[in-house]
């Protein structure tokens, strides 16, 4: 995923209510008036959300006559998951080798305990 599409995900993933709405989703489609069921907002205001979710490549609708349902597209999700994974590992990596310095100390600690 090139580095503007990751930027538009994250930007649109840093509202609360668009995170509820990914993860509703992620449960299964829904239509907009079934997304907007629990919020105390306009229908435009979830049409809103829903359309910054769709330029960052999130969710779609599919043309057709209304109610469309709206979906995830986990794709973008995997992608999304790469990227932090990657992240994950190197500092996973990182951690493992100050333990392991740590428990270098910790022997010659213990050692000199022992005199």
């Amino acid at each position: 995923m090139a580095a503007e599409g990751l930027s538009k995900a994250f930007a649109a993933l840093a509202d609360p209510t668009r995170r509820d709405m990914v993860a509703r989703l992620a449960g299964g489609d829904a239509t907009v008036g079934q997304l907007a069921e629990p919020y105390e907002m306009s229908l435009q205001a979830v049409y809103k959300h829903l359309k910054v979710l769709e330029e960052a490549g999130l969710v779609s609708r599919p043309p057709g006559p209304q109610p469309r349902s709206v979906r995830l597209e986990r794709d973008v999700f995997d992608e999304i998951g790469g990227w932090v994974e990657q992240y994950r590992r190197r500092t996973e990596a990182r951690y493992q080798r100050l333990d392991a310095v740590l428990a270098v100390m910790n022997e010659g600690t213990d050692e000199e305990k022992g005199k």
